[in-house]
């Protein structure tokens, strides 16, 4: 049309208001919106929010710490129980054997020496002597009863003589060739005094090696030496042999109790019976062998019995 520019409106124009509208409406259709701008940020000044928990941090290292802590009392309470197992499995053991060896060997050195002392004396005062138990033997088969009595005299007095041993004290040397153990037998069954030391402890008050009775011993089956560890493995008809300063005396394994209790004090009577089992031991007097150790392994709820009878005696001196 005359009048009206043709193109696009000048700035003049623009400033003037005679530019484009962003928000006008229009009859033929939907309004016309503007393109947003986005300001764009510049590199390196993103802003990212930080939210600080102190509180939380302090918490997660309390934490670490009570960890922390708690492992090494973990690591030291096991360190501690490993030191204990090997001393009571091991030290234990090798500290007991070495001093049961050195009592057998001390033992026998001094059984050696009273016997050259024995021997190094003057021989017609042992022909004398031997003359003169010649002459008393034959005066006890001409006075029968008074010679019995004279016996059980020297029997009560030797006896005497040995119950008066002190406890603790290595009179004898128990062998047992099926397992390989040679351990000294001393009175007493303390453990501090006798049982710890690797002995194998005489029951008080029950009968000595070759005597009529039950001659009633103990060992520990675990730790110190542990000379009874391996008794269940005996069978009938081993040999157990107690070596005392003047004889060998030779017992036969008869028979196996494999579990009485604590208390079962029958076992180790003269005619050994079991109060607890029934059946188990002897009903007829006779010179019997108890050896006695806890059961089972590693424990000390039950006994392990074995039993068993004298075979023979060998006179040495």
């Amino acid at each position: 049309m005359p009048g009206v520019p043709h193109g696009p409106p000048g700035p003049s124009a623009a400033r003037e208001g005679h530019g484009p509208r962003t928000a006008l409406a229009t009859c033929s259709g939907p309004a016309y919106r503007a393109p947003v701008r986005i300001r764009q940020q510049r590199p390196g000044r993103v802003r990212v929010p930080v939210v600080v928990q102190g509180r939380g941090r302090r918490a997660r290292a309390r934490a670490a710490r009570v960890l922390w802590g708690t492992a090494e009392a973990a690591v030291t309470f096991g360190v501690v129980v490993l030191l204990l197992v090997v001393h009571q499995l091991w030290w234990t053991n090798r500290q007991a054997r070495a001093g049961a060896e050195r009592a057998v060997h001390s033992l026998a050195r001094q059984w050696s020496e009273e016997g050259n002392a024995r021997g190094g004396g003057d021989p017609a005062r042992e022909e004398e002597e031997e003359n003169g138990r010649g002459e008393g033997e034959g005066k006890r088969e001409g006075e029968g009863k008074g010679g019995r009595e004279g016996n059980q005299r020297e029997g009560e007095r030797e006896r005497g003589r040995d119950v008066a041993r002190p406890s603790g004290t290595a009179y004898a040397v128990i062998r047992i060739p099926r397992l390989r153990l040679t351990a000294p037998v001393a009175e007493g069954i303390t453990a501090r005094g006798v049982l710890d030391q690797g002995y194998v402890g005489h029951y008080p008050g029950t009968a000595l090696p070759g005597r009529p009775g039950n001659v009633a011993l103990a060992g520990h089956r675990n730790t110190h030496g542990e000379p009874f560890r391996h008794i269940n493995r005996l069978r009938r008809g081993d040999d157990i042999r107690i070596e005392t300063r003047d004889a060998v005396y030779v017992y036969e394994v008869d028979r196996q109790l494999a579990r009485t209790s604590p208390r079962d004090i029958g076992v180790i009577r003269p005619v050994p019976r079991s109060l607890t089992v029934p059946g188990a031991g002897y009903r007829e007097p006779g010179s019997y062998l108890t050896l006695t150790t806890c059961t089972p392994e590693f424990s000390s709820a039950y006994r392990l019995i074995v039993w068993g009878k004298l075979v023979s005696t060998h006179r040495v001196r």
